[in-house]
């Protein structure tokens, strides 16, 4: 049991304990030191939390946590502030690896991170790598490949574009290496996958390091098979240390009578699993981003009168593809950004409902970062939920307003409309990680302030309270993945998981709650991670 502390519960019968008991990894009782204390046996181990304020465990709803266990075998680029840092990295990384061996960046963001604001062309990694084939994601809508990528893809300057994806040129018509959505396809279908016992180490060393920002669950949104193989593994070997919402990734560019061949194949649907593992969904991608110019918007982008973004696949298809997975038993959480991808995702939501109700799904907008209240409103109707992820507007904020303007960036990640609209059950946040930072507190504090690295506020407006914000990091969460029952507030009877901090989120100033740190994760009653 934990005494002597300072318990933000979110139970709305007891919002404020001091202690909690525990037994078989569920909390028993939560409550007055004095009344929890008397439940102590012989055995009982009391931990004094001398005051120190827990939450229930963050429940990151969008989160490529692999990633975060990468590091021996990616270039991490991470750090890199300019493109001669960039090719530094790539250069000291491929001098230990054979000839003709591909080489993996890590998730970047260069338009955003690097001082140039440019990607790197196949000259410049031809130049930093001249005997591998380099393959560098960014944020998964755009990627970098060098002269020996585009050849083991067969992509030439004669390449016609794909569907739904843009092969960059220069003004000779030459392939700058830079590809677009799913352009980047034609490089990753030739590119060795990890393995499975690769995958492995990188879960488990990914979910190591969200237990240290007091995460406990996490919705993984995009795995394939051997991810969830990989995954699997770690739950019947006891060693998974935070709980999985696993989200199918089957390849949506074939036709609708493949599509529905691959997904009844499958054998399974939503909510297959445990407490542990459970696959939650399928995912489907529509659109680009914000920073990108890739959002596909109703407005032409400024500076452009043509420009409306990419859309990965037609209306018509989206929306067969989502009746198709709803006639199957699957959930659908649809990436969308712009309000015009938001509105051929709702098309695609009512054209199921109209199937049958898909309110029970918990279907989502993924992102949905510039939906509008109307849209919001035509979500309600369908009972669907918004996926957000505030920490977008922690580096990105000036980027996007060069990209979209100033009036299009305040309205970015609405969060205070969403909340008053759909309900904060409805509205779940996480970080897109790793393309923001795995941290919670940080997508907390912008929640609440809707301030840049800068100080510069957007939309100040979309601002919530402290408690819609961490209610929407942990309790909200949960109902994305039909576990609301079970976890994300301390209530006897739920999962006992929960994070021990070094201040008080309710009153630390709020240009510090970023600053806030986890001194203890437990999850499932056992601690997982302590400082």
């Amino acid at each position: 049991m934990y005494l002597n502390g300072n318990l933000i519960t979110l139970d709305p019968d007891v919002p404020a304990a001091s202690a909690v008991a525990i037994r078989a990894g569920r909390f028993v009782a939560v409550g007055a030191d004095a009344d929890v204390r008397a439940l102590a046996g012989p055995d009982t181990e009391v931990v004094d939390l001398a005051g120190a304020t827990v939450v229930p465990g963050f429940n990151d709803s969008h989160c490529h946590i692999e990633f975060a266990g990468q590091d021996e075998l990616v270039i991490d680029l991470s750090g890199v502030r300019t493109v001669a840092e960039a090719l530094a990295a790539i250069r000291e990384f491929v001098a230990g690896r054979a000839g003709g061996e591909w080489v993996t960046g890590s998730g970047w963001h260069p338009p955003a991170q690097l001082v140039e604001a440019r990607y790197l062309t196949r000259a410049d990694l031809d130049d930093a790598a001249p005997h591998n084939p380099v393959f560098l994601p960014t944020v998964g809508h755009v990627a970098m490949t060098n002269s020996s990528g585009l050849e083991r893809a067969g992509i030439d300057d004669s390449t016609p574009d794909p569907s739904g994806g843009t092969i960059d040129r220069d003004a000779a018509g030459r392939a700058t290496g830079v590809l677009y959505e799913n352009a980047i396809d034609l490089v990753t279908a030739v590119k060795p996958g990890w393995t499975i016992e690769e995958l492995e180490v990188q879960f488990a060393a990914g979910l190591a390091r969200a237990n240290s920002f007091g995460i406990t669950s996490v919705l993984q949104p995009w795995l394939d098979p051997r991810g969830i193989q990989a995954l699997q593994r770690l739950w019947l070997d006891r060693r998974l240390t935070a709980r999985v919402g696993a989200m199918w990734k089957p390849d949506p560019s074939v036709s609708l009578d493949e599509w529905r061949r691959t997904v009844e194949a499958s054998g399974v649907s939503s909510w297959f699993g445990n407490e542990w593992l459970k696959l939650v969904g399928i995912k489907i991608f529509l659109d680009g981003g914000m920073t990108l110019r890739t959002a596909l918007m109703h407005d032409e982008y400024p500076g452009d009168g043509h420009d409306h973004g990419m859309a990965t696949m037609s209306p018509e298809h989206l929306t067969g593809l989502v009746v198709i997975a709803h006639e199957l038993g699957w959930r659908l959480g649809v990436h969308c950004v712009g309000d015009r991808a938001v509105d051929h995702v709702l098309d695609a939501f009512e054209a199921a409902n109209r199937v049958g109700p898909i309110a029970d799904r918990r279907f989502a907008l993924i992102h949905g970062s510039l939906a509008r209240r109307e849209q919001l409103e035509r979500a309600r109707a369908l009972g669907v939920r918004l996926e957000l992820q505030p920490a977008f507007l922690w580096g990105k904020a000036a980027t996007i307003e060069k990209a979209l303007g100033t009036a299009t960036a305040s309205r970015a990640i609405p969060m205070r409309s969403a909340l008053d609209v759909l309900g904060i059950d409805s509205v779940s946040m996480g970080t897109d990680f790793p393309v923001n930072d795995l941290n919670p507190f940080l997508g907390l504090q912008l929640a609440v302030t809707r301030k840049d690295l800068r100080g510069v506020a957007y939309g100040p407006g979309e601002a919530v309270t402290r408690e819609e914000a961490l209610r929407s990091y942990t309790a909200s969460g949960a109902f994305a993945t039909r576990d609301e029952t079970v976890k994300g507030t301390i209530t006897p009877g739920k999962l006992a998981d929960f994070a021990v901090l070094s201040a008080d989120y309710l009153r630390t100033a709020e240009e510090h709650i970023k600053d806030i740190e986890v001194i203890r994760t437990v999850v499932d009653g056992r601690v997982v991670f302590e400082k």
